[in-house]
């Protein structure tokens, strides 16, 4: 039996616009955005054919709304094709955003660990710019979040 060879990408998702005037972003990144936002692009820059045999193998694995990190899972002939495209990707609605790959693993466990530690990098953050405002409520959200990346399998 032939085995499935995968590919999963750690992307970390920036907003160009920034914050609105109430300080919220301007785009909540969902696994629906994003997923419709790298399929427009690889039909753009590599036609029907292109997505056509991408589609086969792409899944969003995870997405994190409030740090905007996602896992994208590929097999391993496409995912150059699908960084690529992903790379092309310049808005999701009307909102511009830029990628930033944080990293590229042939397994889920080294994609979770990867993830895991760039979330907790941001958590940190997080907790010394928000110290007075962070409600117990964000912080079992922002541990749920965590919990979701331990719990990713194939």
């Amino acid at each position: 039996m032939v085995q499935f060879k995968n590919r999963y990408l750690v992307i970390e998702v920036l907003v160009n616009g920034g914050k609105d005037s109430s300080g919220n972003d301007p785009i909540i990144v969902t696994e629906y955005n994003l997923l419709k936002a790298i399929k427009d692009n690889l039909l753009l820059n590599f036609g029907e054919c292109g997505l056509a045999l991408s589609l086969g193998s792409l899944q969003v694995k995870y997405v994190n709304p409030s740090t905007k990190l996602c896992i994208i899972r590929t097999s391993r002939d496409d995912y150059q094709k699908i960084w690529s495209a992903i790379t092309m990707v310049k808005s999701i609605g009307k909102c511009s955003v830029t990628f930033n790959l944080l990293a590229l693993s042939g397994t889920i466990k080294a994609c979770k660990s990867a993830a895991l530690k760039c979330e907790e990098a941001k958590f940190e953050h997080y907790k010394l710019e928000a110290a007075n405002h962070l409600t117990p409520e964000r912080l079992s959200q922002i541990r749920g979040y965590m919990e979701k990346i331990k719990t990713l399998e194939n």
